[in-house]
């Protein structure tokens, strides 16, 4: 195997590749675009980790297909799990706040504007 990434299908796949580019302050590796514009696959640098996205379309996703993007920053990194948040917040649902719980001193679940959950910690 040459390597493994997380991949994610939205609508609203060019505006999903600028919101994760300024939350991780991700590179962007590769993109191929459908006709209309959108991404047919775009892939992303987070932190040395590759997230892929994709146009979310008719057959492309498989009903109960439901998973959570868990990134650990680790606690000498956890100023970047409230700035990747404050990026990502708007039109965000809230499924744990900002905050310590018992396996973090600094933790947020949410799902985000395109409905990709996210659970990003220290």
């Amino acid at each position: 195997m040459l390597r493994s990434m997380m991949q994610v299908f939205v609508k609203g796949s060019v505006e999903a590749v600028q919101l994760y580019q300024k939350a991780f302050d991700a590179r962007l590796l590769c993109e191929y675009r459908h006709d209309d514009g959108s991404y047919m696959h775009a892939e992303l640098d987070v932190y040395g980790q590759v997230l892929a996205v994709s146009e979310l379309s008719e057959g492309n996703t498989a009903t109960g297909n439901t998973m959570q993007f868990g990134l650990h920053f680790g606690e000498a990194d956890k100023e970047l799990v409230g700035r990747a948040f404050r990026a990502m917040e708007e039109g965000a649902h809230i499924v744990s706040p900002l905050g310590p719980c018992s396996f973090s001193s600094c933790m947020v679940a949410f799902i985000d504007r395109f409905g990709v959950s996210w659970c990003l910690f220290a």
